[in-house]
């Protein structure tokens, strides 16, 4: 019998999660099915639970529910508890897990896809949000020298400082705080290139051999990305990569078997230019 999984959003059309798991169920041999749900707005657990009725084994969770979904599950993860967001649940009778796979997904793009090791290295994250708070775990994880946040509002940064003293010594503030600083990681976690923005970045902030790395995906150059091109940084990537990683994470949680990710992620990209 067929199993059935599902990325749960709204808007969801855009979603390439369906096809990343069909490629992933293909090349594993794994009989399952992916579809995209949309819920309404007001309904993320209703949505669920119709879903839970209908069979579902696990959903992908995207904008605007990954708060929900954590404070939906009955068994949240550590990385789920505090990122307060899940990106992915699994359901085994009454019993709903969740996990936050996009850190992880974030840290294998940048070590084995893109060849960056993260040990020893000064690692800078752009903005304070939920996608900040889910990759700082599995950053501090790779024991950086120095892991930083920088957000607009500099009281956020101090505040996941806080949160997360017990995992990670951060180094937090604003965007001023930057003078000075170099670091041969920075990513940026907001969501400033949707809009055309630039950052408000120091001259001097990339290190030589430094990597410049958007979450964003699929836009090509971004804002942030033509600054770092500008400043010479010649390593560049945005996150179809963790896209498909933190997918592929999800796929070994709910099926046991881990899919190769390269030519997905090759197949998905989009040229930076």
């Amino acid at each position: 019998m067929t199993d059935r999984y599902a990325v749960i959003g709204h808007p969801i059309s855009h979603s390439k999660s369906p096809q990343i798991h069909a490629a992933f169920a293909q090349a594993t041999g794994q009989d399952l099915s992916y579809t995209a749900i949309e819920a309404p707005l007001d309904g993320f657990a209703a949505t669920v639970q119709a879903f839970r009725h209908e069979g579902g084994r696990g959903a992908n969770v995207t904008l605007p529910f990954k708060m929900q979904a954590c404070e939906l599950a009955t068994h949240p993860s550590e990385a789920a508890r505090l990122a307060g967001a899940a990106n992915a649940l699994k359901f085994e009778g009454e019993r709903v897990y969740a996990e936050n796979f996009d850190g992880i997904g974030l840290v294998n793009d940048i070590q084995r896809n893109l060849g960056h090791a993260l040990q020893g290295k000064r690692v800078l994250l752009l903005g304070a949000g939920g996608a900040t708070r889910g990759a700082l775990l599995p950053i501090a994880q790779q024991g950086p020298a120095v892991l930083a946040v920088v957000n607009r509002t500099a009281d956020k940064a101090h505040a996941l400082g806080r949160d997360f003293a017990a995992h990670a010594m951060l180094q937090t503030g604003g965007y001023d705080d930057l003078e000075g600083e170099t670091f041969d990681v920075v990513i940026n976690a907001t969501s400033a290139g949707l809009a055309g923005e630039a950052l408000p970045l120091p001259a001097g902030l990339f290190a030589s051999g430094a990597l410049a790395y958007d979450m964003v995906y699929g836009k090509g150059l971004t804002p942030f990305l033509r600054q770092a091109q500008a400043a010479g940084v010649t390593a560049l990537a945005d996150g179809v990569g963790m896209l498909v990683e933190q997918a592929a994470e999800a796929f070994l949680w709910w099926r046991g078997v881990r899919p190769a990710t390269r030519e997905v992620i090759a197949r998905l990209s989009v040229p930076l230019v």
